[in-house]
């Protein structure tokens, strides 16, 4: 089969491209000969391209953002997902903005029939695009060499995608360089799973000279190094690692952002916490808030605030029990406020009280804490900074998501912080909030390992 992948860049440049011109032409016309019109001062020839474009520029800006355009990267819904949202929040803007111009409100039906008829060309576009996107570029075929550990919860993961994904085989690495470099040439990429430093160089010393595409499992160190600075004053090439803190116009611009973003999300919101504090109240009569200690920068102690998900005394005997999937402990209403985070709304309290940031890592329970670090003692690594209400691992992880991945995720914000990074991520925080995959639950065990057998059942073993 013919090789397309030099041609994938602008496949999808082309993708964008007519969505962008189909979604900006169905609200250009609207606005030609609808919003224009009836205006009390009408727009004439470049004041309606001007309007247009801003409108293209909202598109761009959403849909780059929360990823409406990754046609062959997200599963179809994700996409489509993305689109809608993407058209919701360009759709709303644009209908306060043209009200701001005419000073006063019109009729929401017609940008409601925009906003419908996007959406259904939206939908239609990702089918279409989805499917040449999987004619073109069928699945890859990967190796996996894996070392102490087998890597199920990556194969696992990896089944989830087998429109992109397949993998075909493993292999220890300590079968040797000999059998698995015999091995690369049959498969169209190497999955380099947790193996040590020296084998695993190898491999990817190996692949880079053939030709041979590697998807390989970061360690710790790779996460700092990634975001180290070229050292070039000498003719052997450095890379520097400050290690530092937040430098001090960081810190009190950081600080800065999170009273203003708190005390107006608090603004926003409060007719939130009316209607939830009846929800919960009209459950079981118990407290509306929860309380419970948390880790924040340096491990310091404080009380974090959360709207009640589940019955009172869920954890009476002192012990932390985190919530499994179809767990009876949580309420009804309980459910739905997990599924889309609204539980967290308290902690803007604890925001505008400096014991939290609007982003940084979750703050974990002490006591589980303590836990995670007699195994994996980097996991106070995290702490370096403030925990947040989102976060880099809330934004890519899961709730499930390992404590070494989320230490990886969390390490990646941290040494790549900057207020657009913070900013990016809370943009991006109302997409994850909706998807169930961010919010689900742990299994319990009988389930992680009927997960695990079903992964390994599907990998056909050729040593």
């Amino acid at each position: 089969m013919k090789d397309y992948t030099q041609y994938k860049r602008i496949i999808k440049f082309l993708s964008s491209a007519v969505i962008v011109f189909l979604e900006a032409a169905i609200y250009g016309y609207v606005w030609i000969f609808y919003y224009n019109k009836i205006m009390q001062y009408p727009f004439w020839r470049r004041g309606n391209w001007l309007m247009i474009a801003v409108y293209v520029i909202l598109l761009l800006f959403f849909e780059q953002m929360y990823g409406g355009f990754k046609i062959g990267f997200y599963k179809t819904w994700n996409v489509i997902y993305s689109q809608i949202l993407s058209l919701a929040l360009v759709n709303i803007l644009t209908y306060l903005q043209i009200a701001l111009l005419d000073k006063k409100f019109h009729s929401l039906t017609i940008m409601g029939t925009v906003m419908l008829i996007e959406a259904i060309v939206a939908v239609l576009w990702a089918w279409i695009f989805q499917s040449i996107y999987s004619r073109i570029f069928p699945q890859r075929r990967l190796l996996l060499v894996y070392g102490e550990y087998p890597m199920f919860h990556l194969m696992q993961k990896i089944s989830t995608r087998e429109d992109k994904y397949q993998i075909c085989n493993v292999i220890h690495y300590e079968q040797g360089m000999e059998m698995i470099a015999g091995l690369i040439h049959n498969y169209d990429g190497v999955i380099i799973g947790d193996i040590p430093a020296h084998e695993r160089n190898l491999i990817l010393k190996r692949c880079f000279g053939e030709g041979i595409r590697t998807y390989t499992v970061p360690k710790i160190s790779d996460v700092i190094n990634r975001s180290s600075d070229d050292l070039n004053l000498f003719d052997t090439p450095l890379l520097l690692s400050r290690n530092e803190d937040f430098k001090i116009e960081q810190a009190f611009g950081k600080r800065m952002a999170d009273l203003v973003f708190s005390a107006f999300g608090l603004l926003i919101t409060s007719p939130f916490f009316v209607l939830i504090a009846f929800m919960i109240k009209a459950t079981d009569g118990g407290p509306v808030f929860y309380k419970q200690t948390r880790l924040t920068k340096d491990k310091k102690e404080f009380m974090i605030y959360k709207f009640r998900t589940m019955i009172q005394d869920a954890e009476k005997d002192g012990r932390a029990h985190m919530a499994m999937e179809g767990d009876e402990r949580i309420l009804p209403v309980g459910r739905f406020l997990r599924a889309t985070r609204l539980d967290e709304l308290p902690q803007l309290i604890n925001i505008l009280r400096g014991e939290m940031s609007m982003v940084g890592p979750r703050p974990e329970r002490p006591e589980l804490a303590e836990e995670i670090e007699k195994e994996l003692p980097e996991f106070a690594y995290r702490l370096k900074v403030k925990a947040g209400l989102t976060g880099y691992a809330q934004i890519y992880g899961k709730y499930n998501t390992t404590a070494y991945d989320k230490l990886k995720l969390d390490l990646t914000y941290i040494r790549n912080y900057s207020f657009f990074l913070d900013l990016k991520l809370m943009i991006m925080t109302p997409k994850i909030m909706l998807m169930k995959e961010s919010t689900e639950g742990v299994l319990d065990e009988d389930k992680r390992l009927e997960q695990q057998e079903a992964a390994a059942a599907k990998i056909e073993i050729k040593l």
